[in-house]
C-alpha cells in the first residue's frame, strides 16, 4: 500500500482496496468450515492497509506543525470504530432475531451485509469527494525536475521497486516499525486479550467484560490526537529532539502501566491501571505518526506502510509468544508484555536526523544538511 500511494496517490489506493476486500466480508456470511473462516480472515485483514493510505493523506494534506494531530485525530477516530463495533454488530444481530425474526444461526452472517455496504459506500464516497492533495489530485508530470515533482507531491516517475527501496533502505522507518509494534501492537493484544482476563480473573459477566475493554478502544477518540498534538506542540518548542523524546516518555509510562496492570489483584484497581495504561499506549500511537512524516518525502507511502505493518506484526509476535498456548498466567502475560514495551522503545534513541539531529544529538555541521536535500535523497 505504501508505494502504491507514492505512485498513484492515496484517494485511488485507498478506494480500490476497499472494493476489493469488500466481498471478503460479504463472505464471512456464506462459511461453513474452519478453513472457510481462516480464509475469509485472511482476505479481510488486507482491507487494514487502508490504515497506511490514511495516514499518508493526512501527511500530504498537512503541514508539519500540525501534522501530528492530522494524523492522530484520523487515526485514533478509525481506532475508535474498532470498538464500536463491538457494541454495534451484536446490536443488529439481536434486533434481527427479536424484531425481524430471523434465526439465531442465520442473523449473524446477514449481520455482515451492513459492514460491507458501509465500506462499498465509503469507498465510492472517497472516490467522489477526495483530494490527493490540496493543491489536486494525482498526476503524472513527466517534465518535472526531481526537485519540483517532491516539492509538489507529484506522482513519481520512478517504478514500485525504486519507491519501496528507498523507502527500505531507510533505518528510520525500521525503528518505527519496531517501536509501533510495540504501542499499536500491544493496543491490538489488549484488545484481545482483557476481555478474556477480566473475565477469568475477576469472574465478571462476558457483558461486563466487553463494555470494560470497549471503553478501552473508544478512548482512542481522545487519546490518540493527544499524542499528536503532544507530538506538535513538542516539535515546535524542541524541534525533532522534542518528538523523540515525547515518543520515547509515552511508551515507556506505557510500558511500566502495562507491568503493573498484571500485578494489580482488584477489579476496580486493574480499570484504573487499564484506564491509564490505555492513555499513554494510544498517544505513543499518536507521536509516533508525528516522527513518520519527517523521515522520507520521496517514500512517505513506503514509511508509513513499514510503520504501520509493524503494528500488525508486533500484535501478531507477542500474542504467539506469550498468549497462545503458553502455560504462564494471564497476568503474568501482560506484564512480560508491558517488559516488551520498555525494550522495543529504546531504540528511538538510534534515531538521527542530520538537518535536525537526535534525542541525543544536535544538528549536523555539514551545511550540505538542510531539509530539502535531506527530502531529495531520502
Amino acid at each position: 500500500m505504501g508505494p502504491a500511494c507514492d505512485l498513484v496517490g492515496p484517494r485511488a489506493a485507498s478506494a480500490a482496496l476497499s472494493l476489493l476486500t469488500a466481498p471478503a466480508i460479504l463472505a464471512a456470511g456464506l462459511v461453513t468450515t474452519p478453513a472457510g473462516f481462516v480464509a475469509v480472515r485472511f482476505f479481510v485483514g488486507f482491507s487494514i492497509a487502508n490504515f497506511v493510505a490514511n495516514q499518508f493523506w493526512m501527511s500530504s494534506m498537512f503541514a508539519g506543525d500540525v501534522v501530528g494531530l492530522a494524523n492522530g485525530v484520523a487515526a485514533g477516530w478509525a481506532n475508535v470504530g474498532s470498538g464500536l463495533t463491538q457494541l454495534v454488530m451484536p446490536l443488529i444481530y439481536t434486533s434481527l432475531v427479536e424484531h425481524l425474526h430471523v434465526s439465531s444461526s442465520s442473523a449473524w452472517r446477514v449481520s455482515f451485509v451492513v459492514p460491507a455496504v458501509f465500506q462499498i459506500v465509503t469507498a465510492i464516497m472517497v472516490l467522489a469527494f477526495g483530494q490527493d492533495l490540496p493543491s489536486g489530485n494525482y498526476k503524472r508530470n513527466l517534465n518535472n525536475t526531481e526537485t519540483q515533482k517532491y516539492r509538489n507531491g507529484e506522482a513519481s516517475k520512478e517504478g514500485f521497486f525504486d519507491v519501496l527501496m528507498h523507502g527500505l533502505r531507510n533505518y528510520r522507518g525500521w525503528i518505527l516499525g519496531l517501536t509501533y509494534g510495540y504501542c499499536f501492537g500491544v493496543e491490538l493484544t489488549a484488545d484481545n486479550v482483557l476481555a478474556q482476563y477480566f473475565y477469568d480473573r475477576f469472574g465478571v459477566s462476558l457483558q461486563a467484560a466487553g463494555l470494560i475493554v470497549a471503553t478501552f478502544g473508544a478512548a482512542n477518540c481522545v487519546t490518540r490526537p493527544a499524542g499528536g498534538v503532544a507530538s506538535d506542540m513538542l516539535g515546535r518548542r524542541f524541534g525533532m529532539r522534542g518528538r523523540l523524546w515525547g515518543l520515547w516518555a509515552a511508551q515507556t509510562a506505557a510500558g511500566l502501566l502495562c507491568v503493573w496492570l498484571g500485578r494489580v489483584g482488584s477489579l476496580w484497581g486493574s480499570i484504573a491501571v487499564m484506564c491509564c495504561f490505555g492513555v499513554f499506549v494510544q498517544a505513543a500511537a499518536g507521536l509516533t505518526f508525528g516522527v513518520v512524516p519527517f523521515v522520507s518525502k520521496r517514500s512517505l507511502g513506503v514509511i508509513s506502510g513499514m510503520t504501520g505493518s509493524g503494528g500488525t506484526v508486533g500484535a501478531v509476535v507477542t500474542q504467539l509468544l506469550l498468549f497462545s498456548g503458553s502455560e504462564m498466567p494471564r497476568q503474568t502475560s501482560i506484564s512480560l508484555m508491558g517488559l516488551l514495551m520498555l525494550v522495543c522503545t529504546l531504540p528511538v534513541a538510534l534515531i538521527y536526523f542530520p538537518q535536525w539531529g537526535g534525542m541525543f544529538c544536535g544538528p549536523s555541521d555539514d551545511p550540505d544538511a538542510d531539509e530539502e536535500e535531506y527530502s531529495l535523497l531520502d
